[in-house]
């Protein structure tokens, strides 16, 4: 009698915990946020070069070119953030023969390459047009340009991919009758870059930039919630 009376006790008990346990719940789902921004600074190089059979005179013609460079950007100077001048490089390269015969012939090649950053990008123009005029050269594209805040901007995406993934959670829950309840957990996918293209690219003597194209900054989470 004892054992049936058990039984009976033990058997009514699971009848009553698992409604329990099904009412319990968890979703899994991704959120996804961006930020979109205008870039503010830009970091430029520039190299001056010149090449004579003699590499004295190489290194003197690249050391006038410096010379002239660091004259036309003295009202500029105090503004151009992480200035660095490197060393004259020197190396020889072989002429092209234009007969079998023919002794080659080697030139010397001087250069020197100045790299900066600027936060202030109405300096841009300026700056390129000293360097157009001295006859250095240079690449201009979209991976010059950058935000003096991007961590930041990082942190505002993920924010609202959070922000996003918590929404999805409560219009869910709120479908079955039940509430977001905590995090069970939670991966950052990280953030993406998409390179835009500029407006204008100032790759050749006479071009200016008159405009740089916005950018959106990306970032994704996958996120576990409870269900209450």
């Amino acid at each position: 009698m004892f054992y049936a009376l058990k039984r009976h006790f033990v058997t009514g008990l699971a009848a009553t915990l698992i409604p329990l346990a099904a009412q319990a719940g968890e979703v899994s789902l991704s959120g996804e946020g961006s930020v979109k921004y205008a870039p503010d600074s830009a970091r430029l190089q520039f190299t001056a070069s010149a090449e004579h059979n003699l590499p004295a005179k190489a290194s003197d013609k690249v050391n006038e070119l410096m010379g002239q460079w660091r004259d036309s950007i003295g009202e500029y100077r105090d503004q151009l953030n992480d200035y660095s001048d490197a060393d004259v490089t020197l190396y020889t390269r072989t002429l092209p023969v234009q007969e079998r015969d023919q002794e080659p012939r080697k030139m010397a090649v001087a250069s020197q390459t100045v790299s900066f950053t600027i936060d202030d990008l109405t300096l841009l123009n300026p700056l390129l047009e000293q360097a157009q005029k001295l006859g250095l050269d240079y690449h201009l594209g979209a991976g010059n340009f950058y935000h003096s805040d991007e961590q930041g901007l990082e942190k505002e995406a993920l924010a609202r991919a959070i922000a996003d993934a918590r929404s999805r959670c409560e219009f869910v829950a709120s479908q079955l009758d039940q509430s977001c309840g905590d995090v069970v957990n939670i991966s950052v996918n990280g953030g993406h870059r998409p390179m835009p293209m500029m407006m204008a690219e100032a790759k050749s003597r006479s071009d200016a930039v008159s405009s740089v194209g916005d950018r959106e900054l990306q970032a994704s989470v996958s996120a576990t919630f409870e269900l209450d």
